[in-house]
């Protein structure tokens, strides 16, 4: 038995924890920066519980709110110069993945100086500002990572910080805050949680603890889709549906434990591409390419690929693709120029060899074929 399991983040979730924990700022020093994007913690009341628990334990605050959808290399380092000029203690990131990945970078770059192009080396000084996030959204599992994914515009592509320094010292997790998020949004989160969780079982790095949170994160994700489907009424104050938010919630972080020991697969790097150019949401492009990449893996590895469908309750690579079909609906268009470009992209990334069934160019062709329509 191999085993090597690391996960310093305290992980607190209960109804309104930021004002039950308040008392816990206090550990992380006099001033934090609070970093998010325009709009969505507003609406969600999360951005008004931090600064209220952070005034009631006389701590003072400013407010990085530029980070975008994809955040890129420019908002992080424009983030890390407004902490060194605020002199900040601690970072505290609210949102769904985008900002809580951009709190890690700025963290980072506001106490180091690292240059742009040596951003993704790996190789960094062992400090950063404290950070603690309020993830926004059930999706990403960034509160329990060490793991900080940026737009690459050199590169065209999405790459990732990723140091143990990049853990969150403490992640608040309150599911009040994703009761307004919109379906499509919810169903693009759960299924990139999914994605984690699945493909941290098809990941090299894989062991018997983080297959035992992937299963446990697949079982409580898959449990909450047969909300999910679009058109169907649902009464988004309904306690019943609360219960759904947090289970999300719940799966997310444990997904979030999986991909911090295992990373991702090549279905990530696929992805990127999906994202990068075609704007496709990160959860969506993942999900639209997990049937066809299921489909490949079970081919040489049909155990895991078992494993995963037993704890969805599924029988079979069929059902698991009609359940995605009924969630994503009609896929998107790629043509063959397409394909060839983000093939070669996939190629040169680090993901496609975490693959326990590494797809050849002609696999990586076959799939983006199979999951989207060519025109």
């Amino acid at each position: 038995m191999n085993i090597n399991f690391f996960m310093p983040t305290k992980v607190i979730m209960t109804d309104n924890c930021i004002h039950k924990n308040a008392f816990l700022f206090k550990e992380f020093g006099q001033k934090a920066l609070i970093v998010t994007g325009s709009n969505s913690a507003k609406i969600n009341g999360a951005l008004q519980d931090i600064t209220e628990a952070l005034s009631a334990m006389e701590i003072q605050y400013s407010i990085f709110d530029k980070v975008m959808s994809n955040p890129t290399i420019a908002c992080v380092y424009e983030g890390a110069e407004f902490a060194k000029e605020q002199k900040v203690d601690f970072v505290i990131g609210i949102g769904g993945g985008s900002p809580m990945d951009a709190a890690k970078a700025i963290a980072l770059l506001s106490v180091q100086e690292v240059k742009e192009e040596e951003l993704f080396s790996g190789i960094y000084e062992n400090k950063a500002l404290p950070i603690i996030v309020v993830p926004t959204t059930a999706g990403t599992g960034s509160e329990v990572t060490q793991n900080s994914v940026l737009s690459n515009d050199r590169m065209q592509t999405k790459m990732s910080i990723s140091t143990p320094i990049l853990y969150p010292r403490l992640a608040l997790l309150d599911a009040k805050y994703m009761m307004n998020l919109p379906l499509e949004v919810t169903i693009n989160t759960a299924l990139d949680a999914l994605s984690h969780a699945i493909e941290g079982m098809l990941s090299v790095r894989s062991t018997l603890l983080s297959n035992y949170f992937a299963v446990e994160s697949m079982k409580r994700i898959t449990q909450c889709l047969r909300y999910l489907t679009p058109g169907k009424t649902k009464n988004s104050a309904s306690p019943l549906f609360l219960d759904v938010r947090e289970k999300l919630l719940y799966g997310s972080m444990l997904a979030g434990v999986v991909i911090a020991h295992t990373g991702t697969t090549a279905v990530h790097s696929m992805g990127y591409s999906l994202t990068y150019f075609k704007n496709i949401d990160h959860g969506r492009a993942n999900a639209l390419l997990l049937p066809s990449f299921l489909r490949f893996t079970a081919k040489s590895d049909a155990e895991t690929v078992k494993k995963i469908l037993t704890a969805m309750e599924l029988n079979s690579a069929d059902e698991f693709e009609a359940l995605f079909l009924s969630l994503l609906g009609e896929h998107e268009q790629i043509t063959e120029k397409e394909i060839e470009r983000y093939t070669g992209i996939t190629l040169q990334s680090k993901n496609i060899s975490n693959s326990k069934v590494i797809p050849s160019k002609e696999d990586i062709v076959s799939i983006y074929s199979r999951s989207l329509q060519i025109v």
